[in-house]
């Protein structure tokens, strides 16, 4: 059975690389990419969606898929407004999860990040604490949530600090054992790999998986 995905974040890292995936994956008939701005893409499958987020209920009756995968994140540096950073961390993946599963979308997967914590005194890992329990209020029929760790790939941005950690932790890498695996770095394309295939799968329920499980599973 053939699906239809529902995509939020297709410009940012791991978007893009779970975009055309999923574009190039015979399980899927179409994206519906959901964002601010066009992708400047053309493809038999894509369908773009271009939105105002904070009035996304305006939307609502385009908003049709079976599967929604939300990539949506931002950084302190590009939003140091916390109540924005909030909307896009928190807000919006919600609101448009909310209005997909009432439209007949039965699962969601969630880009979290290692750290998540409700009860963390930090901001960051606090808010994606938050989002995963209240997504979890949605009743869809499976949810999955992706805890990467640093995330290993070519950014768009020229982050001379992000170089040298990605150098870094490659040589780190073999070091973290055991418990420590889930430190690891981990490949963009093994995130967004690993979120395809748990979407073509049939299960029930909430999964939660740590950065070594998801380098499992890519």
């Amino acid at each position: 059975m053939t699906k239809k995905a529902i995509l939020l974040g297709a410009s940012g890292l791991i978007g893009k690389n779970l975009l055309t995936q999923l574009l190039n994956n015979p399980g899927y008939t179409e994206v519906l990419a959901i964002g601010r701005r066009t992708l400047n893409m053309e493809h038999p499958k894509l369908k773009e969606l271009i939105v105002d987020f904070d009035h996304i209920d305006q939307y609502a009756s385009n908003i049709k898929g079976d599967v929604v995968f939300c990539c949506l994140g931002s950084t302190n540096s590009k939003t140091p407004d916390k109540v924005q950073y909030k909307k896009i961390d928190y807000q919006y993946p919600l609101d448009v999860g909310s209005i997909a599963q009432n439209n007949g979308a039965t699962s969601y997967h969630l880009v979290s990040a290692i750290g998540a914590d409700v009860n963390s005194s930090i901001f960051y890992p606090k808010t994606k604490g938050e989002v995963e329990r209240d997504l979890k209020a949605i009743p869809f029929k499976s949810i999955y949530i992706y805890r990467p760790s640093f995330l290993d790939g070519n950014r768009e941005e020229k982050r001379t600090a992000e170089k040298i950690m990605i150098v870094l932790m490659r040589f780190l890498n073999p070091l973290l054992i055991g418990g420590l695996k889930k430190y690891r770095s981990i490949k963009i394309e093994t995130v967004a790999s690993a979120m395809l295939k748990e979407s073509l799968t049939d299960k029930k329920g909430v999964f939660i998986y740590s950065s070594d499980q998801i380098e499992a599973l890519g």
